[in-house]
């Protein structure tokens, strides 16, 4: 079985029996992928620009009705959420149908759920947004709800053959979203194309379609001295000769070094609020899997001073990055260091989105790449904070010349 089969948002709104399709994919395809923790089986169909789209939820956003076990077993006897995270209510108004709850890592940390990656059998399909992107990834829906506070939303992208689109933090309130890090976590979102995901954004913010805006070959800063390997290596270079052809400016990335530190300081500042964001879990570390144990320990352990410093060295670094871009159109960057590690056994390293993320920065990723094996590599553009419609009219004019 072919399990790899994204689903076009741009078909289904022009009349698909969307809910149907939706749900004879996920029964062919469910008992191996495992990427839902429960389906929704009468879900309520609202009208909106969107016209039904079936809609997988992160299983750390509150659905009305539904509990949020966000991948760990202290809350196995969770109780139904009251009602929907502000998010989902803004994807329901679009007219998005929520059709369930997709699998989550362990409170969006890095211990691993049962899904698969539909594009490479055997490999993980990337955390935390596992399920996410592995339901969008083999067709069982067409748009799908992650969150970022690394890289959970831009490595499964890029390891499954996804597009997806992190939001600016704060571009929407994180109300009924079980977070790990405040000043981190942002919303994200999954289709099958960058195309479709400016469809998407469309409908949910009001905006003008930014594909349909016009196109011109865009200004980009390369970031090419990474932490990544030889395949995304080659793949990043193949990626910017392609688009030189095809008229692109594609110069140096000169902030290497900042870039660097900006990491680093994440690290920090994602351990010392996750101690206290997950406060009451980390009393009961027993409970936990090892990996979220050593965050939260390492969180609590570090001096208040520690992470004051880590805030002021992104803040520095994100005013150098912002002047920068005020001359660019985007940063073009590896979304992850390789091609989706082989094993269930870990998510992947986060490490080339951490900066961003670190900056409340947009990312959108870019599918069409892959290494010689066949698997997929994603690419990933970061823009100025509040300008998602203009770095998806980026991303659009990018995903195409990638096809020449």
């Amino acid at each position: 079985m072919n399990f790899w089969q994204p689903w076009s948002l741009r078909e289904l709104v022009s009349g698909n029996s969307a809910l149907e399709r939706s749900w004879a994919r996920i029964a062919e395809t469910e008992p191996e992928l495992r990427a839902w923790v429960v389906d929704i089986p009468t879900p309520e169909v609202t009208a909106g620009p969107l016209g039904g789209v079936p809609l997988g939820v992160k299983d750390i956003i509150d659905v009305a009705g539904i509990p949020s076990k966000c991948g760990t077993r202290l809350r196995a006897g969770a109780a139904p959420a009251e009602a929907d995270a502000a998010i989902v209510s803004a994807w329901r108004r679009a007219g998005a149908v929520p059709v369930g709850k997709t699998v989550t890592t362990e409170f969006a940390y890095f211990s691993p759920g049962p899904t698969r990656n539909p594009a490479a059998p055997g490999h993980t399909p990337g955390g935390s947004s596992s399920g996410s992107a592995a339901a969008v990834a083999s067709g069982q829906v067409p748009l799908a709800l992650g969150t970022q506070t690394a890289g959970s939303v831009t490595r499964p992208a890029s390891f499954c053959g996804v597009a997806s689109l992190v939001m600016t933090h704060g571009r929407f309130p994180m109300d009924g979203v079980v977070g790990l890090s405040p000043s981190l976590d942002s919303h994200g979102v999954y289709t099958a194309t960058v195309d479709d995901l400016a469809l998407a954004w469309s409908a949910l913010t009001g905006e003008p379609d930014p594909a349909l805006a016009q196109q011109r070959p865009p200004r980009l800063l390369a970031l090419t001295a990474t932490p990544a390997g030889p395949e995304m290596a080659g793949a990043l270079e193949e990626a910017r000769k392609r688009l030189a052809v095809a008229g692109a400016v594609v110069e140096d990335f000169p902030l290497e070094e900042v870039v660097a530190d900006i990491a680093a300081a994440h690290r920090v500042v994602m351990a010392y609020e996750a101690a206290r964001e997950r406060a009451a879990e980390l009393a009961v570390a027993p409970q936990l899997s090892p990996q979220l144990t050593e965050l939260l320990r390492t969180g609590a352990e570090t001096p208040e001073h520690d992470y004051v410093a880590a805030q002021e060295t992104v803040a520095a670094a994100g005013t150098r990055v912002t002047e920068l871009l005020a001359t660019y159109d985007a940063v073009l960057s590896p979304a992850a260091p390789g091609p989706a590690p082989h094993g269930l056994d870990s998510t992947g390293d986060p490490i080339l989105s951490r900066p961003w993320q670190a900056l409340g920065l947009p990312a959108v990723t870019v599918p069409g790449l892959r290494d010689e094996a066949g698997l997929p590599l994603g690419i990933q553009l970061i823009g100025p904070a509040q300008a998602e419609a203009a770095l998806l009219t980026v991303g659009c004019w990018v995903e195409a010349a990638l096809r020449l």
